[in-house]
């Protein structure tokens, strides 16, 4: 690895402040997925700014409504065996324990868990091919190359990859918000709106920019989240990113579904939500298979799959169905 200092920041104001003024500055907290970026090279900061000993960023507050305010600093085996998360929205909880290992739950935070970068091999490997996340405008290499962990949505010729974060699925699914401080105070961005579609060279994956810093993930109180669930398919059945998943909370009267909140993962350059597939579920029988495949595919429509991965298309329509399934199963 490069050479670099480290330094501690004294309050949340001072962190804003140096990362906006000082160059080549990184934010650092568990350090799970910058300290492999370091390694690879992909990210190479002059200085690490710890913030591990901020003020009020690691609690997690049940709010009245039964919504929840997440810190930023909140590590995920905190967050995932938190009773009331488990209860209140298990598609959390269960999106956290697919992630990673215990070892590594225990150190991440959830701010760097929602900001960590794609696990695109050409990206990750500085002395491979061309890539526009480390070169913007060099070109993307997975486009016409091994891609078969890549996106089937919207992609551009400039960057197919995806975004590697499993609980992030689950958060978008039931509408949380990302609470920023930056320079001029802060502010709550819908976590459908955090994450960036590529570009022809897409560099930026969040719509953060310099001085910004993730102080709190909340999650609304929704009528889903208690019958929800998670479900990841990989290669492997541990410490693996996912080929596809989905997150999935439904709310169901006289055996029929009323409402729905569907996203997927691992197929996009973010958490990619179903819109079509869950105004399409409203009245359908939970046992009713074929009426639940027809409501599913219409989202699937739009897909674009790419040489290697054309099966995540059909992969990911069972996904789904089997994830509305065992949400159904909770109601």
């Amino acid at each position: 690895m490069h050479s670099f200092s480290i330094t501690t920041a004294a309050d949340v104001d001072d962190a804003v402040r140096l990362h906006a003024t000082e160059h080549g500055l990184a934010f650092i907290a568990g350090g799970t997925d910058l300290v492999g970026l370091m390694k690879d090279r992909a990210s190479r900061p002059a200085q690490l700014l710890d913030i591990n000993r901020l003020p009020g960023m690691s609690g997690i507050v049940l709010l009245a409504d039964g919504g929840v305010r997440i810190g930023a600093l909140a590590r995920m085996s905190e967050v995932a065996a938190h009773p009331e998360i488990r209860r209140r929205m298990p598609v959390v909880a269960e999106g956290l324990l697919f992630a990673a290992s215990g070892q590594l739950r225990n150190m991440a935070s959830m701010g760097g868990n929602i900001l960590q970068r794609t696990r695109c091999s050409y990206f990750r490997d500085g002395d491979g091919p061309p890539c526009n996340k480390r070169v913007p405008g060099s070109g993307c290499s997975a486009r016409h190359g091994i891609n078969r962990h890549h996106a089937i949505f919207g992609w551009s010729e400039g960057c197919v990859a995806t975004h590697p974060s499993d609980v992030a699925v689950a958060l978008v699914a039931l509408d949380a918000v990302v609470h920023v401080r930056g320079r001029d105070g802060e502010r709550a961005i819908p976590f459908a709106d955090f994450h960036r579609l590529p570009g022809e060279a897409s560099a930026a994956d969040t719509v953060l920019g310099p001085g910004d810093l993730v102080v709190a993930i909340e999650v609304p109180a929704r009528a889903e989240a208690s019958a929800s669930h998670y479900l990841k398919l990989r290669d492997r059945q541990s410490y693996e990113f996912a080929l596809v998943s989905v997150a999935a909370g439904v709310v169901i009267e006289g055996g029929r579904i009323r409402s729905a909140r569907l996203a997927m993962g691992g197929v996009a350059h973010k958490p990619w939500r179903l819109p079509a597939a869950e105004t399409n579920l409203e009245g359908v029988e939970l046992t009713d298979v074929k009426a639940l495949e027809n409501a599913i595919a219409a989202d699937f429509a739009d897909a674009r799959p790419l040489s290697d991965n054309g099966f995540k298309v059909e992969l990911g329509k069972r996904a789904v169905l089997r994830a509305v399934q065992v949400a159904g199963s909770r109601a």
